[in-house]
């Protein structure tokens, strides 16, 4: 699930490209991602499966945003001005003229994340214990840890939109920031 559209790796005059983060009008994510397509814009609308239940009592699964509002580019130095010419794009995230860019690997995280199904949305967190994924295709990543029933799930924050996503994973595969190993579980939260 999500929508990648590539192109060659760099950007005008030679230049590296980086991925960056575009904030849109409400609901118009997948317009926004047919503009880029059109205009040979490489982005990423990473979309999750939800089920949905409407008033005549049907039910169906929709793919929705995993963040809604925002989608990613991957741009060089001269592609903000195409970007932000596209209908729905409101801005780049990060301000000014040096936006904040988003490292590869936290795309092709979320890319082969969303592709086996591990991850789904979460709200926003700013506290909790911090923890580190030891094995699999997101070793090193750093999120919190949360405990719902008999699971255990690691939510990873992308602090520049203020959203997150959170992942199943198994308990020996997690470790503390700062310990080299084991985890504290009076520390581990129970979550709805």
């Amino acid at each position: 699930m999500g929508n990648t559209i590539q192109y060659d790796g760099c950007g005008v005059n030679g230049t590296a490209k980086k991925w960056f983060a575009v904030f849109t009008v409400p609901r118009h994510e997948k317009q926004v991602e047919e503009y880029f397509r059109v205009r040979e814009i490489e982005s990423f609308l990473p979309l999750t499966r939800v089920g949905r239940r409407w008033k005549d009592g049907s039910k169906g699964i929709v793919e929705l945003p995993l963040f809604p509002r925002y989608t990613f580019v991957r741009i060089g130095y001269g592609g903000r001005v195409p970007v932000l010419s596209v209908p729905g794009v409101l801005s780049i995230v990060g301000g000014g003229r040096e936006s904040m860019s988003i490292s590869d690997s936290y795309i092709h995280f979320l890319q082969r994340g969303l592709q086996e199904g591990k991850i789904e949305p979460h709200p926003y967190l700013t506290s909790g214990t911090k923890v580190r994924i030891r094995n699999g295709v997101m070793t090193g990543v750093e999120g919190i840890l949360l405990r719902k029933k008999n699971d255990f799930r690691v939510v990873l924050a992308l602090e520049m939109i203020m959203k997150s996503v959170k992942i199943e994973v198994e308990l020996d595969d997690i470790e503390p920031v700062g310990q080299p190993s084991g985890i504290d579980l009076s520390r581990v939260e129970e979550a709805a």
